[in-house]
């Protein structure tokens, strides 16, 4: 009896490890730490608007923390998408509109609130298209209009900034300058 259960046993794990695809046949779980790519081609709203509340990572889970970046618009004025992407997400939550766009090529998501969307799930967005307009003030900035920006990989939220290249965060017009004889 004890020669038929080490049979099965052995058995078992060979078919266990028949079924079981190797190491390097699987794809490597996402990083959270993996560097977020500058592929953003335009701010959510405005040109650069002001940045009323910017990016505080919270220690933990759960922890206080900003899980984005608030910046001011005007009730009305234009959002739009800052890469290209599907619409994951168009509608309201906690009684807020939100609009989240996976973006293409990645594991990233951008978020958008609060905003009335133009886009439905399942819409591409190009960077820089429209997916909705600022909703009237709300509890989120106090008095002052907003958006509150986001990006996720995962259920872990980045610095949403990180998305833009350096060209889009400087203050100011490009200058030429004279060139001069020498």
């Amino acid at each position: 009896m004890r020669y038929v259960t080490l049979w099965t046993a052995l058995l078992l794990a060979s078919a266990a490890a028949l079924l079981t695809p190797p190491a390097w046949a699987e794809p490597p779980p996402p990083s959270v730490e993996a560097p977020v790519p500058a592929l953003g081609r335009a701010w959510p709203v405005g040109v650069r608007p002001p940045v009323l509340r910017g990016w505080e990572p919270p220690a933990t889970v759960y922890g206080p923390g900003h899980r984005g970046v608030d910046l001011a618009a005007p009730p009305g004025a234009p959002v739009r998408a800052v890469a290209a992407g599907r619409v994951l997400f168009a509608g309201r939550v906690a009684g807020r509109g939100v609009v989240s766009v996976a973006l293409t090529g990645t594991d990233l998501r951008t978020t958008y609130e609060p905003v009335r969307p133009s886009v439905g799930k399942g819409d591409e967005v190009a960077a820089g298209e429209v997916v909705g307009s600022v909703e009237a003030p709300g509890s989120h900035c106090g008095p002052t209009p907003c958006v509150h920006w986001g990006l996720l990989r995962g259920e872990t939220y980045l610095n949403p900034l990180s998305l833009l290249p350096p060209w889009l965060l400087t203050r100011g017009p490009s200058r030429l300058l004279p060139v001069t004889p020498r």
